[in-house]
């Protein structure tokens, strides 16, 4: 998808209301850190840090379409129970999600609790019920469907397996989609596609896609012969399988399957992922887009939220950015702006990764640099360096600096590894970057005192420290210009 028509499309998308009805659940992440074996058992002890809670399944449906601008209504069922008034509570707290949940006393709401150390899942452990709901609350829920889908252009389903999605909810969704003239889309783990009717798209992933077959679905080969077979045994008009790196393939009635791909970002969670798909197929859709266009958005909002931590959603400005970074060099798609910066630095703290802030001029590269930047890397996960403009690179060095200019300079850095982001600045010290970054390292030149530092204070402030990386004798910017000079 190009830029101009990304851009037509998260226009179109504010106004468009999508209907989000099936499993809701609660998601919880606990982060923490793994220094020893347990001397009970042969298990990891992890020393808990933070935790991060969030609507999951629906409710991360619900979240993701309002992160796009749609408006939202969410369709679920919670128990009487403290996870409930919980998800009550994440749900209040969605201002562009309208609520309608219906409440059964006879089950718990649905809790997966995510242990995470290192950005691997030591253990989830998942607090639910399965059996199919009934009675009062089945009716109730048909009543939720009907209210909630008034106006909507578009109903998604997520089927989690957790008994709230049953053959007359089904049957209540159709019917509310015939009513608005809706498109009607599944997000399915069922052993069967058949039980959602002529619904016009299921989209399983591929190990879900096997199971609804009892096909293979490795290549592409194996995924359109699995894509033939699911529409032969249901009524569905379309099957879209998400095949992680490998994208997405779209098998149709009457029509060859079609495979969509874009460049595999750098993965670090992919819960909630499926959901952000469903999501952007709905708004997209539901803005009358085509479906070709719809798998593009939701490729493209896919390859956002599995960089960050837990069951995330996507902005239409990360959208924007990460379309640009799509055509970009991958040293052009280092340099940020400060805003940018924070961004990125929120992301990279919610996985628990250490923040590392350096900063300076880099006019002519050497080997000296070279050592300092690797050094610096090696004090945290990631490393942000701040890069001084032309402007204050002639304050601090004199006229006839800097010898190349702030592009040239951003990008020799951005194509070296051991940096993760660039980001220029005018000011005459970078202590507005670090105080937005919040490092937990930052990193001067062991020609520099700790209390010589810009922004030692602040760092030690919210508990960061001050590294003094050692110099390579024989190897400056000055030295080398003077000997060109000479």
């Amino acid at each position: 998808m190009d830029l101009i028509s990304l851009q037509s499309l998260l226009s179109a998308v504010r106004g468009a209301k999508v209907a989000c009805v099936g499993d809701l659940m609660v998601d919880r992440f606990v982060y923490g850190e793994v220094s020893r074996i347990s001397p009970e058992a042969p298990i990891p002890i992890m020393s808990r840090a933070h935790e991060i809670v969030m609507l999951g399944a629906a409710g991360n449906v619900a979240r993701n379409v309002a992160s796009l601008g749609a408006e939202a209504r969410l369709v679920g069922v919670i128990g009487k129970d403290g996870a409930g008034r919980e998800a009550l509570r994440l749900l209040a707290e969605e201002t562009e999600v309208e609520g309608f949940l219906v409440t059964d006393p006879h089950r718990p709401t649905t809790v997966k609790a995510r242990f995470v150390s290192g950005g691997q899942q030591l253990l989830r452990v998942d607090d639910e019920a399965r059996h199919a709901i009934a009675g009062d609350v089945e009716a109730q829920l048909i009543r939720a469907i009907e209210n909630a889908c008034a106006g909507a252009g578009v109903l998604l389903i997520s089927d989690y397996g957790k008994g709230v999605v049953t053959p007359a909810v089904i049957e209540a969704c159709h019917a509310a989609a015939k009513r608005e003239g809706a498109m009607l889309i599944v997000d399915s783990k069922a052993r069967s596609f058949d039980r959602y009717g002529a619904a016009d798209l299921v989209k399983p992933n591929a190990a879900e896609l096997a199971y609804a077959t009892d096909l293979p679905t490795e290549t592409d080969a194996d995924i359109e012969a699995a894509l033939a077979r699911a529409l032969e045994l249901s009524l569905c008009k379309a099957v879209l399988a998400t095949r992680s790196a490998a994208g997405m393939s779209l098998g149709v009635r009457d029509g060859a399957a079609r495979h969509f791909r874009r460049n595999a970002p750098q993965v670090f969670d992919t819960s909630g992922a499926g959901d952000t798909v469903l999501a952007a197929l709905g708004v997209a859709l539901a803005c009358d887009s085509d479906l070709e266009q719809a798998i593009e958005l939701a490729l493209l909002a896919a390859s956002v939220v599995v960089q960050k931590a837990g069951t995330a959603t996507a902005s239409p400005d990360e959208l924007i950015e990460a379309e640009v970074a799509e055509h970009q060099a991958p040293a052009e798609a280092k340099i940020a702006t400060p805003e940018r910066m924070a961004r990125e630095v929120a992301r990279w703290r919610e996985q628990g990764l250490k923040i590392g802030f350096t900063n300076g001029c880099f006019d002519i590269l050497h080997r000296g640099h070279v050592a300092y930047l690797t050094q610096s890397r090696a004090w945290c996960d990631r490393l942000v360096v701040g890069l001084n403009s032309d402007r204050s690179v002639r304050a601090l060095k004199g006229e006839g600096r800097p010898v190349n200019d702030l592009e040239s300079r951003a990008l020799v850095l951005g194509g070296m590894a051991a940096v993760d982001l660039v980001v220029p600045f005018d000011e005459d010290t970078p202590l507005t970057l670090i105080e937005a970054a919040r490092p937990d390292v930052l990193i001067k030149g062991a020609d520099y005192s700790r209390e010589g530092v810009v922004g030692h204070e602040a760092v030690e402030s919210w508990g960061g420290e001050v590294k003094l990386a050692p110099i390579v004798e024989g190897y400056s910017t000055s030295a080398a210009i003077a000997k060109l000079r000479a």
